[in-house]
Protein backbone atom coordinates (compact mmCIF):
# COMPACT_ATOMS: atom_id res chain seq x y z
CA UNK A 1 0.00 0.00 0.00
CA UNK A 2 1.52 3.55 -1.27
CA UNK A 3 1.50 6.00 1.53
CA UNK A 4 -0.96 8.95 1.11
CA UNK A 5 0.43 12.80 0.94
CA UNK A 6 -0.39 13.21 4.62
CA UNK A 7 1.45 10.21 6.55
CA UNK A 8 4.45 11.28 4.09
CA UNK A 9 4.72 14.50 5.16
CA UNK A 10 4.20 13.44 9.00
CA UNK A 11 6.84 10.96 8.27
CA UNK A 12 9.17 13.56 7.08
CA UNK A 13 8.50 16.29 9.95
CA UNK A 14 8.91 13.41 12.10
CA UNK A 15 12.33 12.78 10.83
CA UNK A 16 13.50 16.36 11.01
CA UNK A 17 12.28 17.22 14.06
CA UNK A 18 14.87 18.39 16.05
CA UNK A 19 13.25 16.99 19.71
CA UNK A 20 13.32 13.45 17.47
CA UNK A 21 16.94 13.87 16.62
CA UNK A 22 17.63 15.06 20.53
CA UNK A 23 15.84 12.24 22.11
CA UNK A 24 18.04 9.68 20.14
CA UNK A 25 20.83 11.42 20.50
CA UNK A 26 20.46 11.37 24.49
CA UNK A 27 18.55 8.08 24.50
CA UNK A 28 15.15 8.87 25.19
CA UNK A 29 12.75 6.83 24.10
CA UNK A 30 10.37 9.87 22.70
CA UNK A 31 10.63 13.41 22.05
CA UNK A 32 7.80 13.84 24.47
CA UNK A 33 10.57 13.87 26.99
CA UNK A 34 11.05 17.67 26.51
CA UNK A 35 7.85 18.23 27.60
CA UNK A 36 8.13 16.53 31.11
CA UNK A 37 11.96 18.21 31.18
CA UNK A 38 10.70 21.72 30.19
CA UNK A 39 7.82 21.91 32.77
CA UNK A 40 10.13 20.01 35.71
CA UNK A 41 13.03 23.05 34.93
CA UNK A 42 10.31 25.36 35.76
CA UNK A 43 7.82 23.75 38.68
CA UNK A 44 10.08 21.62 40.32
CA UNK A 45 7.75 18.31 39.97
CA UNK A 46 10.43 15.94 40.20
CA UNK A 47 12.93 15.58 43.85
CA UNK A 48 14.94 13.53 44.82
CA UNK A 49 13.15 11.29 47.07
CA UNK A 50 9.94 11.34 45.51
CA UNK A 51 7.25 9.01 44.97
CA UNK A 52 6.10 9.56 41.28
CA UNK A 53 3.30 7.84 39.80
CA UNK A 54 3.36 7.92 35.67
CA UNK A 55 -0.41 7.21 34.14
CA UNK A 56 0.17 6.54 30.73
CA UNK A 57 3.93 5.81 30.44
CA UNK A 58 4.52 4.27 27.20
CA UNK A 59 6.90 4.22 25.32
CA UNK A 60 8.84 5.12 28.75
CA UNK A 61 10.46 8.35 27.99
CA UNK A 62 8.80 10.19 31.04
CA UNK A 63 9.50 7.43 33.55
CA UNK A 64 13.32 7.93 31.90
CA UNK A 65 13.06 11.78 33.09
CA UNK A 66 11.38 10.74 36.64
CA UNK A 67 14.06 8.36 37.51
CA UNK A 68 16.93 10.29 36.78
CA UNK A 69 15.34 13.86 38.74
CA UNK A 70 14.08 11.65 41.38
CA UNK A 71 17.67 9.50 42.04
CA UNK A 72 18.59 6.08 43.73
CA UNK A 73 16.37 7.27 46.78
CA UNK A 74 12.89 7.65 44.82
CA UNK A 75 10.55 5.30 43.55
CA UNK A 76 8.24 5.55 40.20
CA UNK A 77 5.31 3.64 39.01
CA UNK A 78 4.23 3.81 35.86
CA UNK A 79 1.04 2.08 34.24
CA UNK A 80 0.05 1.80 30.41
CA UNK A 81 -2.33 -0.38 28.04
CA UNK A 82 0.94 -0.82 25.71
CA UNK A 83 4.04 -2.72 27.28
CA UNK A 84 6.99 -0.82 28.20
CA UNK A 85 10.77 -2.24 27.77
CA UNK A 86 12.13 -2.56 31.50
CA UNK A 87 13.78 0.79 33.01
CA UNK A 88 15.57 -0.20 36.10
CA UNK A 89 13.77 1.84 39.27
CA UNK A 90 10.75 1.85 37.50
CA UNK A 91 7.65 -0.38 38.95
CA UNK A 92 5.38 -0.78 35.91
CA UNK A 93 2.07 -2.45 35.51
CA UNK A 94 0.54 -3.50 32.09
CA UNK A 95 -3.24 -2.52 32.13
CA UNK A 96 -6.38 -0.67 31.66
CA UNK A 97 -6.42 2.22 33.88
CA UNK A 98 -10.37 2.65 33.64
CA UNK A 99 -10.46 -0.95 34.98
CA UNK A 100 -10.85 -0.94 39.08
CA UNK A 101 -8.95 -4.19 39.47
CA UNK A 102 -6.27 -2.44 37.58
CA UNK A 103 -5.97 -0.19 39.70
CA UNK A 104 -6.70 -1.94 42.58
CA UNK A 105 -3.24 -3.22 41.65
CA UNK A 106 -1.69 -0.22 41.58
CA UNK A 107 -2.46 1.10 44.69
CA UNK A 108 -1.86 -2.89 46.49
CA UNK A 109 2.07 -1.83 45.11
CA UNK A 110 1.74 1.74 46.22
CA UNK A 111 1.29 -0.32 49.39
CA UNK A 112 -0.30 3.22 51.16
CA UNK A 113 2.72 5.29 50.24
CA UNK A 114 1.54 9.13 49.93
CA UNK A 115 2.84 10.58 46.05
CA UNK A 116 4.70 13.25 45.55
CA UNK A 117 3.41 13.97 41.85
CA UNK A 118 0.89 12.12 39.53
CA UNK A 119 2.53 12.43 35.98
CA UNK A 120 -0.76 12.02 33.58
CA UNK A 121 0.45 12.08 29.42
CA UNK A 122 -2.04 9.27 28.57
CA UNK A 123 -4.55 9.88 25.44
CA UNK A 124 -7.74 7.78 24.10
CA UNK A 125 -6.73 5.26 21.02
CA UNK A 126 -8.15 7.73 18.35
CA UNK A 127 -11.57 6.75 16.91
CA UNK A 128 -11.15 9.79 14.51
CA UNK A 129 -14.49 11.23 15.29
CA UNK A 130 -13.47 14.62 17.20
CA UNK A 131 -16.17 14.57 19.70
CA UNK A 132 -15.88 10.89 21.09
CA UNK A 133 -12.11 11.53 20.57
CA UNK A 134 -12.54 14.54 22.69
CA UNK A 135 -14.93 13.16 25.76
CA UNK A 136 -12.75 10.13 26.08
CA UNK A 137 -9.71 12.71 26.43
CA UNK A 138 -11.35 14.57 29.06
CA UNK A 139 -12.69 10.95 31.21
CA UNK A 140 -8.84 10.19 31.06
CA UNK A 141 -8.47 13.35 32.96
CA UNK A 142 -11.25 12.79 35.17
CA UNK A 143 -9.46 9.42 36.12
CA UNK A 144 -6.42 11.10 36.75
CA UNK A 145 -7.75 13.75 38.52
CA UNK A 146 -9.62 11.35 40.74
CA UNK A 147 -6.47 9.29 41.53
CA UNK A 148 -4.23 12.36 41.70
CA UNK A 149 -7.04 13.51 44.35
CA UNK A 150 -6.88 10.23 46.64
CA UNK A 151 -3.16 9.50 47.06
CA UNK A 152 -1.29 12.58 46.75
CA UNK A 153 0.69 14.13 49.85
CA UNK A 154 -1.08 17.37 50.87
CA UNK A 155 2.14 19.28 48.83
CA UNK A 156 1.76 17.03 45.90
CA UNK A 157 1.62 18.11 42.15
CA UNK A 158 -0.45 17.00 39.38
CA UNK A 159 0.88 17.28 35.59
CA UNK A 160 -1.90 16.16 33.41
CA UNK A 161 -2.55 16.47 29.35
CA UNK A 162 -5.60 18.34 28.22
CA UNK A 163 -6.59 18.88 24.31
CA UNK A 164 -8.53 21.93 24.11
CA UNK A 165 -12.07 22.04 23.03
CA UNK A 166 -15.62 20.78 24.59
CA UNK A 167 -15.06 19.98 27.96
CA UNK A 168 -11.73 21.85 28.60
CA UNK A 169 -12.87 24.69 30.97
CA UNK A 170 -15.32 22.09 33.03
CA UNK A 171 -12.70 20.50 33.58
CA UNK A 172 -9.92 22.89 34.66
CA UNK A 173 -12.34 23.82 37.13
CA UNK A 174 -12.30 20.44 38.97
CA UNK A 175 -8.64 20.44 38.96
CA UNK A 176 -9.10 24.40 40.94
CA UNK A 177 -11.86 22.35 43.23
CA UNK A 178 -8.55 20.03 44.33
CA UNK A 179 -5.83 22.05 43.81
CA UNK A 180 -4.30 24.93 45.66
CA UNK A 181 -3.70 26.50 42.20
CA UNK A 182 -3.75 25.26 38.50
CA UNK A 183 -2.00 26.69 35.43
CA UNK A 184 -1.11 26.14 31.89
CA UNK A 185 1.58 24.53 29.97
CA UNK A 186 2.95 24.53 27.28
CA UNK A 187 6.16 23.46 26.60
CA UNK A 188 8.06 24.25 23.12
CA UNK A 189 7.98 20.54 22.88
CA UNK A 190 4.26 20.34 22.35
CA UNK A 191 3.98 20.96 18.81
CA UNK A 192 2.12 24.54 17.90
CA UNK A 193 -0.69 22.81 15.98
CA UNK A 194 -1.48 20.62 18.50
CA UNK A 195 -4.36 21.42 20.89
CA UNK A 196 -2.53 19.68 23.58
CA UNK A 197 -1.47 21.48 26.68
CA UNK A 198 -1.16 20.95 30.21
CA UNK A 199 -2.55 21.64 33.61
CA UNK A 200 -0.35 21.76 36.75
CA UNK A 201 -2.29 21.29 40.25
CA UNK A 202 -0.39 22.09 43.18
CA UNK A 203 -0.99 21.48 47.01
CA UNK A 204 -4.29 19.26 47.38
CA UNK A 205 -6.97 21.45 49.24
CA UNK A 206 -8.24 20.32 52.30
CA UNK A 207 -11.74 18.44 52.95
Amino acid sequence: MKRNKTSKAWLHEHVNDPYVQRAQADGYRARAAYKLLEIDDRDRLLRPGAVVVDLGAAPGSWCQVAVKRCGPSGRVFALDLLPVEPISGVDFLLGDFTEDEVLAELERRLAGARVDAVLSDMAPNLSGVATVDQARSIHLCELALDFAAQHLKPSGQLIVKVFQGEGFMEFRKAMEAVFNSVQVRKPKASRDRSAEVYLLGRGVRQR
